[in-house]
């Protein structure tokens, strides 16, 4: 009995992490894993399955050290037509009794301590309740959101049908944990040629995990980048007429990208570009010294990275909170230029050109370089051991640890 104690008393307590599908939501919490087994915690990641492969999100958490582990809810099926938005919601919502029955597993044979959801995952907190577990939250997008958010439930009372359907969805197939799978190493290319480029000349253009151009969209990108005469790096996917989003949860591009691009777009762009197909190491080129500016869709995501690393940028918002994001990086921190459509909701080729130039070579490029390089100073400052983010984490192990 006293060897038993004693083998209870030092073993890891655990965090159980609950992630929508998008792995835009379970890299967030990858990185808060990470920091966790640093301060001696074990975590165990439950990940609804919308039913798409879910490729990339496997690897990545098969990639993470042995003290992660991961779960892979039973599969659903939606329709087709399910907005992402929905399809994110009910992936969790559907998949509660499977969650049950594998945190009650984990309670079993782990000292759980606490469950961690990202902000599509609050209908988790009834489930840790249930055994006793405290929720949290990681919410991981700007302090305007979460206000909106805690005013959901009002505007929830005030605005909703009860008369509203939801599509239909249908749970199939068992319980899966994740395959052994190591990452596809995408960088080599990418870093190789950044090594290249002179320093600060090569603008960074992707529209994140999920963002998708249409194909009239896609064209005027690819000759307004070739017009600029600037270098770039752009990651590429396939075009989409309907969705901004539809690579939300598949990342890769069902067909070939390059397919769609301009007739000798990619030969007459040898010299001073390089295009990728729907995934490049984005922190490692943000940190890159050849980089000198980013496209982005201003999700939360790619906006801290493109700060922590003090890169301009060129706000083009897509879906879900990006509009906002933009404003406030562009407004209020004036560290982006933010695109215009025109009437026909396109951004031009001549103004894509007019923003790569100004952003790399010209004035209002260096004035937003300069005001991006004090927020990187100020996020090294905050992310620094004496911090307030690692005294916040600190401060949350220590709550946890003592429960």
């Amino acid at each position: 009995m006293y060897q038993s104690a004693m083998e209870t008393q030092e073993a890891p307590l655990h965090v159980a992490m609950v992630a929508a599908p998008g792995i835009g939501h379970v890299i967030p919490l990858t990185e808060l894993a990470k920091r966790l087994v640093h301060h001696n915690f074990a975590v165990t990641f439950f990940v609804p399955n919308d039913g798409t492969p879910m490729k990339l999100q496997k690897q990545l958490l098969q990639s993470l050290p042995k003290s992660i582990s991961s779960v892979f809810l039973p599969p659903l099926k939606f329709d087709e037509d399910v907005p992402a938005e929905v399809r994110i919601t009910l992936s969790l919502t559907l998949s509660i009794p499977a969650l049950r029955d594998s945190f009650k597993a984990s309670t079993k044979s782990t000292q759980v301590v606490a469950m961690v959801v990202d902000s599509f995952g609050m209908d988790a907190f009834d489930v840790a309740r249930e055994f006793g577990v405290e929720p949290y939250v990681l919410f991981t997008t700007n302090a305007m959101a979460l206000s909106f958010v805690f005013h959901l439930p009002k505007l929830d009372q005030m605005f909703s049908d009860p008369a509203s359907n939801l599509p239909p969805v249908y749970p199939v197939g068992p319980m899966v944990q994740t395959a052994s799978a190591h990452l596809v190493d995408w960088s080599n290319n990418c870093l190789k040629w950044l090594n290249e480029q002179p320093s600060g000349s090569v603008l960074y253009v992707c529209f994140g995990s999920g963002g998708i151009l249409s194909q009239e969209q896609l064209n005027e990108l690819a000759m307004g980048l070739e017009r600029s005469g600037q270098r770039f790096l752009w990651v590429v996917k396939s075009p989409d007429d309907k969705a901004t989003n539809a690579t939300y949860f598949s990342l890769e591009s069902i067909k070939d990208p390059f397919d769609f691009l301009p007739t000798g777009f990619l030969e007459r762009t040898k010299g001073t570009g390089l295009v990728v197909p729907s995934w490049a190491p984005q922190v490692q080129v943000l940190s890159h010294g050849s980089t000198g500016g980013f496209v982005t869709h201003c999700g939360w995501n790619s906006t801290l990275e493109g700060i922590v690393h003090g890169v301009p940028l060129i706000a083009w918002p897509l879906y879900a909170e990006q509009r906002m994001n933009a404003v406030l990086l562009a407004d209020d921190l004036k560290v982006a230029l933010r695109v215009k459509v025109n009437e026909h909701g396109v951004v031009g080729r001549e103004d894509i050109s007019k923003y790569a130039k100004a952003l790399i070579e010209g004035e209002e490029g260096t004035l937003l370089r300069n005001r991006m390089r004090k927020l990187k100073d100020a996020a090294k400052m905050v992310l620094s051991p004496d911090g307030s983010s690692a005294k916040s984490l600190a401060n949350v192990v220590e709550i946890w640890k003592n429960q």
